[in-house]
């Protein structure tokens, strides 16, 4: 059994994994025991407060989350009247969707509190290997979407 292990904790993607659920995990206890928001209802916020109105669509592709987790945190938000939607007039089958001034107001006070905790985790790097992560992660993104089909 130990062979397996050393297999499976030499495998990036494994590893890849479990960093990101220990990074999201910590940022999340917060915002979950304050506001009651799970990671992929977070992410949505996240997003939309970042880039403004989006459809579904794009938040699927934005944040890689499956269209059900995606649908189920954007149906919570909006039944806590965080997210608001309109139909899309460019797509009759799609709607946008956007933080309201409550959303908004909610992010406003998670985001410093997530910064902080992500400076905190990365302090354990330098700059340059910070830079180096992002970099590498981008090829890696880029290298997946590529074998998807997604990248010419």
């Amino acid at each position: 059994m130990a062979d397996t292990q050393t297999r499976l904790s030499d495998f990036i993607p494994y590893r890849l994994a479990i960093t990101s659920n220990a990074v999201s995990s910590l940022i999340s206890g917060e915002y979950h025991s304050e506001f009651g928001l799970k990671i992929p209802e977070w992410r949505i916020m996240a997003v939309l407060g970042d880039a403004g109105p989006l459809t579904q669509r794009d938040l699927v592709q934005a944040t890689l989350m499956d269209k059900v987790a995606v649908n189920r945190a954007c149906k919570m938000l909006g039944e806590r009247g965080l997210v608001a939607r309109s139909p899309n007039e460019a797509d009759g089958r799609s709607h946008h969707l956007w933080l309201t001034d409550a959303g908004r107001a909610m992010y406003d006070r998670i985001w410093p509190n997530a910064l902080s905790t992500y400076e905190q985790i990365f302090a354990a790097l330098s700059p340059a290997e910070t830079a180096m992560l992002r970099a590498l992660l981008d090829k890696l993104l880029t290298a997946v979407r590529t074998i998807e089909g997604d990248v010419p």
